[in-house]
């Protein structure tokens, strides 16, 4: 347990710019789909989340839920099934066709007129849909407002140089009463700087310090943080690094 205090205790690392110019294409992430490279998939779902849950949805029903950045998620169910409307967004047409195969729920698909090549995949029992477009693209579909966005592994994906951008689009989606979940990961970046030259470091989660979090909501949001958790697995390793925290903040408005 002291261990485990002590890693949970880590200090934030001072310097936020080592991977500011760092890239990923949606091209690389498509691939990552094509390839079977998603280990940030989360199979049983997301075990803060769950824990937290109740926190999150204040026994509020009928909640429109906002997944940026969603992959196959297998949260998304959790909510549908609890009655909530859920409305995701992803770049991999073969992800999104893996939620609706493996949650074995059947679904229809069409063009986004909007967003040229864009489409949107809808559960036939109307509650779950899917828009395959670049997130920065999404608001000119006019997909309305939302009760809740729930943020794993979407902030912590975005190109650094992109937060203020994505920021600004996840707050103009939210309606009066919304609560924001984020989960994001401390660890060394000097040491998972993202070289393009080092496919093992070569990809998210990015570092996000929790400065750059009070600066990109901190003036709409009231910031708590729920949790923080021992996140470190042996796979991390490769990464080169030799600590990894999760966190799980809860934006309220102001």
């Amino acid at each position: 347990m002291a261990n485990t205090r002590t890693v949970l205790d880590v200090e934030e690392y001072p310097d936020t710019e080592v991977q500011k110019n760092r890239v990923l294409t949606l091209e690389e992430w498509q691939e990552k789909w094509v390839n079977h490279k998603i280990a940030f998939h989360q199979e049983q779902g997301h075990q803060l989340l769950k824990k937290h849950l109740d926190t999150f949805l204040k026994g509020e029903k009928q909640l429109r839920v906002f997944f940026p950045l969603c992959g196959k998620a297998v949260e998304m169910k959790w909510f549908a099934d609890r009655g909530h409307s859920v409305v995701g967004v992803e770049i991999s047409e073969l992800g999104i066709r893996e939620f609706f195969t493996e949650q074995n729920l059947s679904y229809s698909e069409e063009q986004i007129m909007e967003i040229p090549g864009a489409k949107v995949f809808k559960s036939s029992s109307g509650n779950i849909s899917l828009y395959c477009c670049s997130l920065f693209d999404l608001p000119r579909a006019n997909i309305g407002k939302f009760d809740r966005i729930w943020d794993r592994g979407a902030l912590v994906a975005i190109n650094p140089g992109d937060r203020k951008r994505y920021a600004d689009i996840m707050l103009s989606l939210t309606r009066t009463g919304f609560q924001y979940l984020l989960s994001v990961f401390s660890y060394d970046p000097t040491k998972h700087a993202g070289s393009k030259a080092d496919s093992a470091i070569s990809c998210p989660p990015f570092y996000v310090p929790d400065a750059e979090i009070k600066t990109l909501f901190g003036s709409v949001c009231d910031i708590h943080c729920l949790e923080k958790v021992d996140a470190f697995e042996e796979r991390h390793k490769s990464w080169g690094i030799d600590y990894l925290i999760e966190k799980l903040y809860l934006f309220i408005e102001k």
